[in-house]
């Protein structure tokens, strides 16, 4: 399941959990619930035994023996430690796509029938683990796993002819994904064990979670439909998944079509060095100009987050930025192609851009679709659908979301005051007929600048990607006992520039796990944001042989700042909270201890808790001892001074109350969006609606052409449909847990390490094999409490 993590905070608005795609919570019987990436599974239980193949033709079978994407075993082929067996990404290319995943719908068609046939003639319900769920999970892994390779190499090497596979083969596993969602036989098997009080009490509780949520799940991907009912669901779903798809595309498309030349120094006055030097960079491998440079230019800018971003805190160029805000802010929309106009190659000397597809249509239909399909359900909004596998309920998400609205807001308003009043200050003219949008993210960084001496720029020197990755692999061998070791060259990468890394137990030097590390953003390939998402996971039903568990591995993409030149990746101190971020997911992943596969890891996690060992791994970029580890000099290795380190301490809240106004104001809308709002009034309604919404969560009037939702992935393409509340529902839950390690004493080393065994033993060892309360009660002892969250981003004033 992906893990999309790109934060509406950060620079690609969201969000880790990529877009988003694919939810943790699913499972063999639940695939048709997702419209996103279908088939993007977790559940990872299966018993070793003989496969059901397809039936072949000769000609097929040989170009399926050499195909990299069909013959990969998905682990059970592991020939060393060393070297496991994950996929050959370098080697898979477009034409691979259609037979392997042809062969492997054919391949889980026959053995669901089988499953069902052998069920049929049983003259004994089911009546242990093995009978149902290994069978379950050796059909998910034949489809899940290749169809995962495909949907992971269309996020970060996109093609045209990428792109076209993916589109041709997603109807036919949709359909073989209904087909296996919804089997009566496999969901009544399911009921009859867990109602069999003998056979349900020899089941491990583990094992008993496994089965409710396939149970849950496969009720909510329409197993008591029958007749028209369900053949309109299946309908639906299929749609659903071409449109998020169609929706997910667009965006990338507009990402990628936008650029700006800037020829004139005057035009990039204020733009740090690095972004001048990234500049000109594209200017040389995108816009063919191979003679700029960072002083002399040209530069170009394009809706790449780190260009993006810096364009927003620096320009002095004020049209400049109102350009490359509207842009954003209007991507696959009516109003984008003002911003990239579609152009013949004669007009530019890059790429010659088409036509941007506009996503408002397809809001609409996602939307009306959705609740077509909680009506079917027998739910009244598709909302509640998505709370039936959450922690929260719809009333208590939207307590909790107002509870933080009201505490942010004033904060909001006086931050924003303090920005107008010090760019009067400073004469700007903008400041005289007032500040816009595109305004507000320049001053606010001049203000910080000035009330903290500390500039972004400052800090970046500092923070080499090299350093930061030794020092967050130290942190935690600290806290959880574990090594993290280089193992590149061992297997396939799918870019030059992705890292492979071995995790070790460090008493015993066993292996743990593996994960890949994609740190760069690629504008013409890849698309935006973070997230982490799992290759292969825990299970000791699908060890190679002579193995007793197979290790999981996963991986980790950001879009952080390039190399330039002969210097390293130079981050921005939010990039590096963004990469502590996903590797908080990428270890809940891989330090699981649950062998149980359907429940190992990330897999059940409740979707509203799957934050929170990424969001707790946030609260160490602001320590002491961390910061001077990872803060070296890229030319003198110096740590990072103290003098710094108290200047960003001392800034960490600075803009709180805008920041979680903001959440809010995305976590509201969406949930407006999936419980009350009611499709079929028009494209203009749905944004009016967000409007309304904004009137308590925004400050400033939104424009007339702001189309955020045209790219809000998270909840259109993505798993956080009616779930991007969970990004502070979670928080509550890792601010409170981070807060026990600040009442054992930060600066004690052994009461760290102490507490940093009881998180591994807990959240991170037991994945979802317990409900998420009971795992959070098992670490802190008691339920968690909403005050420390507060406390840590200066929303109350902390106790004495």
């Amino acid at each position: 399941p992906v893990v999309t993590s790109v934060r509406a905070d950060h620079a690609c608005p969201p969000m880790s959990i990529g877009c988003a795609f694919a939810v943790t919570s699913l499972s063999a019987t639940a695939r048709a619930l997702r419209q996103v990436r279908p088939f993007r599974v977790s559940t990872k239980l299966a018993k070793k035994g003989p496969a059901v193949r397809s039936l072949r033709s000769s000609t097929t079978m040989a170009s399926l023996d050499t195909n990299p994407l069909a013959t990969w075993s998905y682990g059970l082929s592991a020939t060393s430690k060393d070297a496991p067996d994950l996929p050959r990404w370098q080697s898979i290319t477009a034409e691979h796509v259609r037979p392997a995943i042809t062969d492997a719908v054919k391949a889980v068609n026959l053995e669901i029938d089988a499953i069902e046939k052998k069920l049929s003639e049983s003259k004994t319900p089911v009546s242990t683990w093995e009978e149902i769920m290994d069978p379950l999970e050796r059909l998910s892994e034949k489809l899940s796993r290749p169809w995962g390779v495909v949907s992971h190499l269309k996020g970060v090497r996109d093609s045209e002819d990428l792109r076209k596979a993916y589109d041709d083969m997603q109807p036919d596993v949709v359909t073989a994904s209904l087909r296996i969602g919804q089997s009566r036989p496999v969901f009544d098997a399911l009921v009859a064990l867990s109602e069999n009080k003998q056979a349900w009490a020899n089941l491990s509780s583990a094992q008993k979670r496994a089965v409710e949520c396939e149970v849950r799940d496969a009720t909510l991907s329409g197993v008591a439909l029958d007749g028209k009912e369900k053949l309109r669901y299946n309908e639906i779903a299929k749609e659903l998944s071409a449109l998020s798809t169609a929706f997910s595309n667009n965006v990338l498309d507009a990402t990628k079509a936008f650029e700006h030349l800037c020829t004139e120094k005057s035009e990039v006055s204020g733009l740090p060095p690095s972004a001048l030097e990234q500049a000109a960079q594209t200017a040389q491998t995108r816009g063919g100009h191979t003679d700029a440079t960072p002083t002399n230019g040209p530069w170009m800018f394009t809706l790449d987050a780190p260009s993006y971003m810096a364009v927003r805190a620096h320009a002095e160029n004020r049209a400049l930025r109102e350009k490359t805000y509207k842009a954003y802010l209007t991507r696959a929309s009516e109003f984008f192609e003002k911003y990239a106009p579609a152009k013949d190659d004669d007009d530019s000397v890059s790429e010659k851009t088409k036509p941007i597809g506009n996503n408002a249509p397809l809001i609409e239909q996602i939307l009306s679709l959705r609740l077509e399909k909680a009506k079917l359900l027998g739910y009244d909004n598709f909302a509640e659908v998505s709370m039936a596998t959450k922690m929260a309920t719809l009333v208590s998400a939207e307590a909790l979301l107002e509870d933080i609205r009201v505490k942010s807001k004033p904060a909001a308003e006086r931050e924003l005051a303090a920005i107008q009043a010090f760019a009067k200050e400073a004469g700007a003219a903008e400041a005289t007929e007032g500040l816009k949008q595109w305004d507000v993210g320049f001053w606010s960084e001049r203000l910080r600048e000035a009330k903290y001496e500390l500039k972004e720029e400052d800090l970046r020197p500092y923070f080499q990607l090299p350093a930061v990755i030794d020092g967050m692999f130290d942190l935690a061998g600290t806290l959880f006992g574990i090594k993290v070791e280089p193992a590149d060259g061992a297997v396939e990468v799918w870019h030059p520039d992705v890292r492979f890394f071995k995790v070790l137990d460090a008493a015993t030097n066993e292996p743990r796990a593996y994960f890949y590390l994609d740190p760069y953003t690629r504008p013409a390939e890849k698309r935006g944001g973070a997230w982490m998402d799992d290759v292969v996971g825990r299970s000791s039903a699908m060890a190679a042989p002579g193995e007793l568990v197979r290790l999981p591995t996963a991986h980790m993409v950001c879009n952080g700042t390039p190399p330039v030149g002969k210097n390293p990746s130079l981050m921005t101190h939010n990039e590096v909270t963004t990469l502590f971020h996903e590797f908080g997911h990428a270890l809940q992943h891989m330090l699981t201890t649950e062998n149980t596969g359907p429940v190992a890891g990330i897999n059940q996690v409740d979707w509203d808790a799957v934050e929170l060992p990424s969001q707790f791994m946030e609260n160490f970029c602001y320590d002491r001892k961390v910061l001077r580890s990872i803060g070296k000099h890229h030319e003198t290795g110096e740590p990072l001074p103290d003098a710094l380190f108290e200047k960003l301490v001392a800034s960490k809240n600075f803009g709180s109350g805008t920041r979680y106004l903001r959440q809010c104001h995305f976590a509201m809308t969406d949930l407006e969006l999936h419980a009350r709002y009611a499709p079929g009034a028009g494209c203009d309604f749905v944004f009016k609606t967000e409007q309304t919404i904004a009137e308590k969560t925004q400050l400033m009037p939104s424009l007339a052409e702001d189309r955020f939702l045209c790219g809000f992935g998270h909840i259109f393409s993505g798993g956080y449909s009616a779930g991007y509340y969970s990004y502070l529902w979670a928080e509550v839950l890792s601010a409170d847990a981070f807060g026990a390690f600040e009442e054992a004493g930060l600066d004690d080393e052994s009461a760290v390490k102490e507490t940093g065994g009881k998180f591994a033993s807990t959240v991170l060892a037991m994945g979802g094999g317990a409900a998420p309360m009971a795992v959070f009660k098992a670490f802190r002892g008691r339920e968690p409490n909403v005050e420390a969250l507060l406390r840590h981003n200066g929303l109350v004033v902390a106790s004495a």
